[in-house]
C-alpha cells in the first residue's frame, strides 16, 4: 500500500493478507447522514493526553482552530477491531490467486457492474474521452472497491483515523511510518470537514478511513477528486458521476497512458537464474519484449510493443501451478490504487467481464 496515496477498502486490505439503477437523470443527491458506528468501541478519546497532544499538533500544522480540533477528537472513539485488522498476517500465509480472484469476479458483482454501466454509460464515455482511461478500468475499480456503492464501509471515519493515529499496532513492521501516514490522513479529513462545514461524525467508510464509491482516502480526495457532474461540490458518496471522474483523474495523475494495454499473456519457459532476474523488479516494468524472449518468456500479441514490461507471478497455493502475465506501465498504474498485483489483475479482469456482459446485452 502506498503510504502517500493509499486508497483501500476494508475488504481489500483483508484480502491482501491470506484481504436496478436508472439512466440519466441522476437521482438528486442526499447529504451524508450521521449514523452511529456499528463497530464496538471500548473507550472515548476525550481527555486522553495523547489525543490532546495530537489535536494541538494538527491545529498548529493545519491552522485549524485548536478548540474545534480538540472538541472533534474528544468525540472520537477507539475501535478495538481496527488495530487487529491492520496487523499483518503471519509469514507462513500462502497466496492463492484463484481464491483471491473468486472474491471479486463472480456473477453477482458482474451483474451489478452491468447495471452500473447501463445507468452511467454517458458519464463513463465522457470520462474515457476526457481522461483516456477506459470505462472498463473505472468500472473494475468501483466494482472491486465497493460493489458499485453497496459496501462503502460502516466505520465512522473519525473513529478509524483517530484509532490508527493513536493506537496503530506496534507489531506492524512499519508501525512508525504507518502511524505518520494516518495522522496525515486525519489532518486532511479534519481540514476537509471544517472547510466544508459538515460534521466529521457524519462520514462512514472503511476501517482504514477510505470513503465513497471509489474508497478515496482524505488526501486522495483533496488532491484528485473532481466535480465531474458540475454541481459545484464533490460528492464521492452520492454522486456516481463525481466518483467516475475522480477515479479517472487519479489514474491520469499516476501516469496512465491512453491507448496502452495493461497486460499481455505469455508463453512461459524461463527457469533458474533467468526467471529470478525477471521477477526481481516485481511489478516495476523493466524489460523489453526482446529481453524477456531472450530469458525464456515469449510475450504474446506484442509484436510492435516497445515499452518496458514486468513479469508478474500469480501464485496458486503450495500445490497449484503459478500463472504469469506481462504487466505494462498501465498495469503498474493500477497498482498505485492498491499495491498488489492480485488486486490490479482483479480490477482488470472484473472490468473485462463486465464489459463483455454489458456489450452482449446492448
Amino acid at each position: 500500500m502506498n503510504p502517500a496515496t493509499s486508497i483501500c477498502s476494508a475488504l481489500l486490505c483483508l484480502a491482501l493478507w491470506p484481504m436496478a439503477a436508472q439512466a440519466s437523470p441522476t437521482p438528486p443527491k442526499k447529504p451524508v447522514k450521521a449514523k452511529v458506528a456499528t463497530q464496538p468501541s471500548s473507550r472515548s478519546y476525550a481527555g486522553e493526553a495523547k489525543a490532546l497532544e495530537l489535536g494541538a499538533d494538527i491545529a498548529r500544522s493545519s491552522q485549524l482552530p485548536l478548540e474545534w480540533v480538540q472538541a472533534t477528537l474528544a468525540q472520537a472513539r477507539f475501535v478495538p477491531i481496527i488495530p487487529r485488522l491492520m496487523t499483518p498476517a503471519g509469514s507462513g500465509t500462502i497466496k492463492h490467486w484463484g481464491v483471491y480472484r473468486s472474491r471479486f469476479i463472480d456473477p453477482v458483482r458482474i451483474r451489478a457492474g452491468v447495471r452500473f454501466w447501463q445507468a452511467h454509460a454517458d458519464t463513463l464515455a465522457r470520462a474515457e474521452q476526457v481522461y483516456g482511461v477506459p470505462a472498463e478500468i473505472i468500472v473494475g475499480i468501483i466494482g472491486v472497491e465497493t460493489i458499485y456503492g453497496q459496501q462503502m464501509g460502516s466505520f465512522r471515519v473519525l473513529d478509524a483515523l483517530t484509532t490508527l493515529s493513536l493506537d496503530f499496532p506496534q507489531a506492524h513492521p512499519r508501525a512508525q511510518a504507518r502511524t505518520a501516514f494516518f495522522r496525515g490522513e486525519l489532518e486532511q479529513f479534519l481540514r476537509f470537514t471544517h472547510d466544508s462545514g459538515k460534521s466529521p461524525m457524519s462520514y462512514l467508510g472503511s476501517y482504514a478511513g477510505a470513503m465513497g464509491l471509489g474508497q478515496f482516502m482524505p488526501s486522495s480526495w483533496a488532491r484528485w477528486a473532481v466535480d465531474f457532474d458540475g454541481d459545484g461540490q464533490i460528492d464521492l458518496f452520492n454522486s456516481p458521476v463525481d466518483a467516475i471522474g475522480s477515479v479517472a483523474n487519479y489514474f491520469v495523475a499516476h501516469g496512465w497512458r491512453s491507448g496502452m494495454p495493461t497486460v499481455f499473456d505469455v508463453d512461459m519457459q524461463a527457469r533458474g537464474s533467468d526467471l529470478a532476474e525477471l521477477l526481481a523488479p516485481d511489478i516495476q516494468p523493466s524489460f523489453t519484449v526482446e529481453q524477456m524472449r531472450e530469458k525464456g518468456v515469449r510475450v504474446l500479441d506484442a509484436h510492435d510493443y516497445d515499452r518496458p514490461l514486468a513479469l508478474i507471478r500469480l501464485d496458486n497455493g503450495l500445490n497449484g501451478q503459478p500463472q504469469y502475465v506481462a504487466g505494462t506501465e498501465n498495469f503498474y498504474v493500477v497498482t498505485r490504487y492498491n499495491w498488489s498485483a492480485f488486486y490490479a489483475l482483479s480490477v482488470i479482469e472484473l472490468g473485462r467481464e463486465v464489459a463483455q456482459a454489458y456489450r452482449a446485452g446492448s
